[in-house]
């Protein structure tokens, strides 16, 4: 998601929808249509506008309740009662990522929401991307006891099949997310170069290894090792309204925004062993 300004002319509505949409696209502002204020069917402009690149928006019924791994548009009562604006959401659970206008609405205030989808998936593909790195090492390892409770640093660290760390939350189903039919909750990773540039201290995104060299979003539906450990990346684990509300609790608000795309991987153990500060990571 990009970071944008909102376009200075138009009602409230069409300025914040424009820029959402934008935003979720990863395009300049000014590549969206603004309608008229008065238009009479602006979401008609934007729906003939998505045709044209082959998408589409999709109704959520329920979107104080759409738990979502990626940005949504949300409409919000305005705070002053009047009409709705946009915002980006994000997340599972749901929070805020972006107010286009910087009003005071918070995720409490949506009403309607839609998904931004191809209209073939089969026919849609993403944009290349650079040849990621497949090599990196383990730079800290951290467990909790249990759901919420304060990270720590540990190593090293046994690692038990199908099941997580020894000493965190997640090996006998006590994680906020445990589930006993879920897959990617055994091991979460996190790079360290996001952490270094969004100054966080590894404890804070409650992942159990920080990772220095390689691209963890390349590990999406691929093995790799750490040290001699085989595991399985599930897919990514992005910032949810749980996250945020946590490290806002530590005194950091307003980090959902600054994880997406960058919060880590969610990964499967696929053979016990033992981790340690130092190992080798390499994908397959």
């Amino acid at each position: 998601m990009r970071t944008l300004r909102s376009p200075v002319s138009g009602g409230r509505l069409q300025r914040s929808v424009a820029a959402c949409l934008a935003s979720i696209l990863e395009l300049d502002a000014a590549e969206v249509p603004v309608p008229e204020e008065r238009h009479p069917e602006p979401w008609t402009v934007w729906r003939n506008w998505l045709a044209q690149r082959g998408l589409g928006l999709v109704p959520i019924s329920e979107p104080s309740t759409f738990d979502w791994p990626g940005p949504w548009l949300a409409l919000l009562r305005a705070s002053d009662g009047d009409g709705l604006v946009g915002a980006v959401a994000f997340g599972a659970p749901p929070g805020l990522a972006w107010q286009p206008l910087g009003g005071p609405e918070t995720f409490d205030a949506v009403e309607r929401g839609s998904l931004v989808a191809p209209a073939d998936v089969a026919l849609w593909t993403p944009s290349p991307a650079a040849a990621p790195r497949r090599v990196g090492s383990v730079e800290a390892l951290l467990v909790a006891p249990r759901a919420e409770a304060a990270m720590t640093g540990a190593g090293p660290v046994a690692a038990r099949a199908g099941r997580g760390l020894e000493g965190d939350r997640y090996l006998d189903g006590r994680g906020t997310f445990s589930s006993a039919y879920g897959r990617g909750h055994d091991l979460t990773l996190i790079e360290a170069e996001a952490l270094d540039e969004l100054r966080l201290a590894p404890e804070e995104t409650r992942r159990n290894v920080v990772t220095r060299g390689i691209d963890l979003n390349a590990l999406v539906g691929r093995r790799f090792r750490i040290g001699d450990v085989d595991c399985f990346g599930q897919r990514l684990c992005e910032p949810c309204a749980h996250l945020d509300r946590l490290i806002a609790d530590a005194g950091r608000p307003g980090t959902l925004r600054a994880l997406i795309h960058k919060g880590g991987l969610r990964a499967d153990l696929l053979t016990d062993g033992e981790l340690r500060v130092g190992d080798r990571i390499a994908a397959d």
